[in-house]
């Protein structure tokens, strides 16, 4: 594990320090972990993550702490009881220690509370007692199983259980025989130790554990009361026979780990070894598919430092793939699915044993000789998405051999021996110019002049193999024969780029190619695949081609047929060249290219296609011609013509590529964002334009169901406007777009009641309103309406969506006026629409409205339910700008928004529950038939058990 801090990537280290504010906080480490310096105790800690925290206050002053290694110790936070906060790299640990019965017979420690405070997290309690804080989109971010308190009456016990045991023979300088050094038993319950668990009370702001009565009143002092809490990305436990588990356990003050085995008194050479009095212990490791991502494994090794073990003599440890583990998980473990590894090993023993046993890295590998040993096929599957988590268990082969106790550091890795996973090549083709053509059309094949082409493509591998990527292409080409039979055409000086001996290119890199020379009127076919090679050359993988995917590339040589044309393109947009690529202009602006012959040619017509049109233009005729395109997005188009002669052959193809620029911002845009008031105008930066939408004083309130979700990066849920379906409504004090031009306005919405019909957006004349976009009750459809006067009763054009509209889910809507073309269209979800004329239009003033429509007068169809993500622009939006629009993209990372819509955890239910509450905010029961919960999962018998809810997102659109 790596972790990055303010210099970059470096080690993980739990060492406190102080730091500047002077609060106290580990060196390094995976999460942002800070704890109190001393004084007021409101601060005692908080950890933090991708902009979502947790904090917790003491209820009193705290001393200023000591600190020792990764602890830091808060002397007499009450009379007779310290507070040891440890940390990790990944979480916490926080055991009070009372220190006497007196102690503990203080009313203060009857009931412990912690202050409660988080940032984009809801904590909640878990049907084991343990709890989860989980993100606006569901994700547990943080864990803490049930809080533990032990007492020390295992140190006593096993102290005089030792002495006991030991011969006359006995060696006093031998180290302990259970591999531990002495500690002041914060650590976790020594063999013996009375244990109790307590499960965790959340409120709003508080966190409360109640401490065991029974063992107050019966305990060895001091005793300690330990809540953990941890990141949760991977997972990591220890369980052990006696009930004893250590969710998320950390090295100890010794660094040392924890043991694993069975712990009893092991015998030998006339020496007793005691360990404890018989308990067994297991401990788990979990993994994260992520960083295999892309790649295909060739080799796994499961690798564990080894501290301390029993003896000199070494004993089997299996390395088993399970079931999940959780912070909920106890003896004896979920089940276990399969022997990965198992090892014959001793070590941590150092110069007791000879030769020298020193702490070692122990590897877990195959073995080929042993066909159970499957570790690297597992790893494999991982990788390749077949499961989605790889929980591996550390455990003795010979639970019952007491020989078997060895402790291990929680330094597991998986070293992974990889090669990239190649994927299809792009830019596939034949150069011409700055750029490639490809004809998938063996009718209509691209002409060649030059009979030794010159092929291109570029190297992939799929997403996350591209790190240190050796990659080749392989080119081929077919010919036809008269009977219709393709056969392979030789290449003459080789299929493989770069070529053997000339090394590898990297991932994204263009490869090309000059082929031998070919014949004229032979239709030609041609793919391409990138290879990945691994060990040193010896061995690579093969990617798709082509041929197989996007289609092959068909062409003929033909140096008589009309060479490829010259483009030349019209301000204001401009070609790009290989080292620069200005934008321009903007969707619906047209741009205007002239054809001329090339060097010698007299050409009689010519066609053009975007890269994105399947067919060919019209003829164009003349030897020299001009013609426009419209892009109906922003973003890098390319543009290829070709010339046909006067014997009617189209002859070689040229391209040019040219970059349109974002069309216009909106004229309006309104995230509903603010914690109250009026929603502020983000669309444009100019003062003026601003126009406030004002919330109606009764009916109109913000929901944290906010259609972005919970930014990632700040941990702030978004908010939307709620309207009751009576008085609520928004509006702006002035007209936001002139609606006898063109224009658009769009919205998402979510209505609670498909009983009536509801007006969504609108902008007011003095009686009526040019446009409507509402929901129409009477066919459960989406509609648009407009309307040509301000008058009482205008002539109007409707149109409705014959699509059904489902209650309590997210819907895009937007409805574009064309002026130019007088049409108006309803696009939903930016994939289905209705065209229709649009009534005659006229320049409404008065404000936009959201929620309610002026008609005749009076305003009628108030919207129940929520709004968000308003937008208006004065033009018409392309069908592509519309679908852009709908996605809801992030400005910064280009991932779409996502708000969580639906979330059941089974773990939050009691066992035998047949239903589920939904902690999303949307309110969505799911409900068990046949099965039920089993405080982990929903239980189904795999034939007539299922588990259903209301709708939960309109499946017209996009989902997770």
């Amino acid at each position: 594990m790596r972790v990055k801090d303010a210099d970059g990537w470096t080690t993980p280290d739990a060492t406190l320090e102080v730091r500047s504010d002077g609060s106290v906080g580990p060196k390094a480490a995976v999460v942002d972990l800070s704890f109190s310096g001393g004084g007021d105790g409101s601060g005692l800690l908080k950890i933090a993550r991708d902009g979502r925290s947790l904090s917790l206050g003491w209820p009193g002053g705290l001393p200023e702490p000591v600190l020792e290694g990764d602890s830091a110790l808060y002397s007499e936070v009450l009379p007779g009881v310290d507070l040891k906060l440890t940390a990790a790299v990944e979480g916490f640990r926080e055991v009070l220690i009372v220190k006497t019965a007196e102690a503990a017979a203080s009313e203060k420690l009857a009931e412990v509370s912690f202050a409660l405070d988080t940032a984009g997290l809801d904590v909640r309690e878990t049907a084991t007692g343990g709890i989860q804080a989980v993100d606006g989109d569901g994700m547990s971010v943080f864990r803490s199983p049930k809080a533990q308190m032990w007492d020390s009456a295992g140190s006593t016990e096993q102290s005089s259980l030792s002495a006991q045991l030991m011969t006359a023979e006995s060696d006093p300088s031998e180290e302990p025989a259970n591999g531990s050094s002495a500690s002041d038993g914060s650590d976790g319950p020594s063999d013996g130790s009375a244990l109790a668990l307590l499960p965790i009370d959340v409120s709003d702001d508080a966190l409360t554990l109640t401490p065991d009565a029974d063992l107050i009143e019966n305990a060895t002092y001091p005793l300690y009361i330990d809540p953990t809490v941890t990141w949760s990305e991977a997972e990591r436990t220890l369980l052990r026979s006696d009930g004893y588990a250590d969710y998320a356990w950390g090295n100890g003050d010794d660094d040392e780990g924890k043991g694993m085995g069975y712990c009893g008194t092991y015998v030998t050479g006339g020496y007793a070894y005691y360990c404890g009095d018989g308990y067994k212990q297991r401990l788990y490791f979990e993994f994260s598919p992520s960083s295999l991502k892309g790649k295909h494994v060739l080799d796994a090794t499961f690798r564990v430092t080894e501290t301390w073990s029993m003896s000199c003599t070494a004993s089997w440890v299996n390395v088993t793939r399970t079931n999940g583990i959780s912070s909920s998980s106890d003896w004896p473990g979920p089940s276990s699915l399969d022997l990965m590894v198992d090892r014959y090993v001793s070590a941590g023993r150092g110069s007791a044993c000879d030769p020298s046993q020193p702490n070692a890295a122990i590897e877990f590998n195959d073995n080929s000789e042993e066909t159970n040993e499957n570790l690297t096929s597992t790893v494999k599957s991982f990788a390749a998405g077949k499961f989605s988590r790889l929980p591996l268990m550390l455990r003795a082969t010979n639970e019952s051999d007491s020989n078997s106790w060895k402790r291990f550091k929680n330094d597991a890795v998986l070293s992974v021996k990889y090669v990239g996973l190649p994927a299809t090549p792009t830019g596939i083709g034949i150069v011409t110019g700055d750029g490639t053509v490809c004809e998938r059309d063996s009718g209509d094949p691209a002409i060649v002049s030059d009979p030794t082409p010159s092929l291109a493509a570029t190297a992939q591998t799929k997403s996350g193999g591209e790190s240190d990527a050796s990659l080749k292409i392989y080119f081929d080409i077919d010919k036809k024969a008269g009977d219709g039979t393709w056969s392979d055409a030789t290449a003459g000086n080789g299929n493989l780029r770069p070529a053997d001996g000339d090394g590898y290119v990297g991932d994204g890199k263009k490869v090309t190619m000059a082929w031998s020379t070919l014949s004229e009127d032979i239709l030609y076919r041609y793919r391409a695949w990138t290879r990945s090679y691994y060990n040193d050359g010896e061995g690579w993988l093969s990617g798709s081609s082509n041929a197989s995917t996007t289609g092959w590339c068909y062409f003929q040589v033909d140096p008589t047929r009309p060479l490829k044309p010259t483009i030349a393109i019209a301000s204001p947009y401009s070609e790009c060249t290989a080292n620069a690529c200005a934008s321009a202009g903007g969707p619906g602006i047209e741009a205007s290219f002239t054809f001329t012959a090339g060097d010698g040619d007299t050409n009689v017509a010519y066609q053009y296609k975007l890269s994105t049109d399947t067919a060919w233009s019209s003829e164009i005729s003349g030897n020299k011609v001009t013609t426009s395109v419209t892009p109906d997005a922003e973003g890098t188009y390319r543009l290829y013509a070709r010339a046909k002669d006067s014997l009617g052959r189209w002859g070689a193809q040229n391209l040019i590529d040219f970059k349109v620029s974002d069309g216009e911002a909106p004229q309006a845009e309104y995230h509903f964002d603010e914690a109250s008031g009026a929603a502020q105008d983000t669309g444009t930066a100019v003062d003026a334009d601003a126009d406030t939408l004002t919330l109606s004083s009764a009916g109109a309130s913000r929901d944290t169901r906010g259609r972005r979700g919970t930014d990632t990066s700040t941990g702030v849920e978004d908010t939307s406007l709620l309207l009751d379906g009576s008085s609520g409504y928004a509006e702006t004090d002035d007209a936001v777009l002139d609606t006898s031009k063109s224009y658009t306005v769009s919205a998402w919405v979510r209505l609670d009641d498909l009983s009536k019909t509801q007006m969504i957006l609108s902008q007011n004349g003095s009686v009526s309103s040019p446009f409507y976009v509402l929901y129409n009750s009477s066919n459960g459809y989406w509609g648009m309406i407009t309307t040509d006067a301000d008058s009482p009763g205008p002539a109007y054009s409707s149109s409705y969506m014959a699509a059904p509209v489902a209650a309590n889910t997210w819907t895009h809507v937007a409805f574009v006026h064309n002026a130019s073309t007088k049409t108006m269209r309803l696009i939903v979800n930016g994939k289905w629409y209705i065209e229709k004329t649009a009534a005659t239009a006229w320049s409404s003033s008065g404000a936009l409205q959201i929620g309610r429509g002026l008609i005749a007068g009076a305003y009628y169809f108030p919207l129940h339910g929520s709004v968000d993500e308003v937008r208006t622009w004065q033009r018409a939006l392309s069908w592509n700008e519309a679908i852009r629009d709908a996605r809801l993209l992030n400005p910064t990372t280009g991932d779409q928004y996502a708000e969580l819509t639906a979330h059941w955890d089974a773990a939050t239910a009691a066992s035998g529950s047949t239903s589920l509450a939904d902690t999303s905010g949307y309110g969505r029961t799911l409900t068990v038939s046949g099965g039920a919960t089993d405080g982990e999962a929903i239980v189904l018998d795999g034939t007539d058990d299922s588990a259903s809810s209301d709708a939960v997102v309109d499946d017209t659109a996009s989902f997770t």
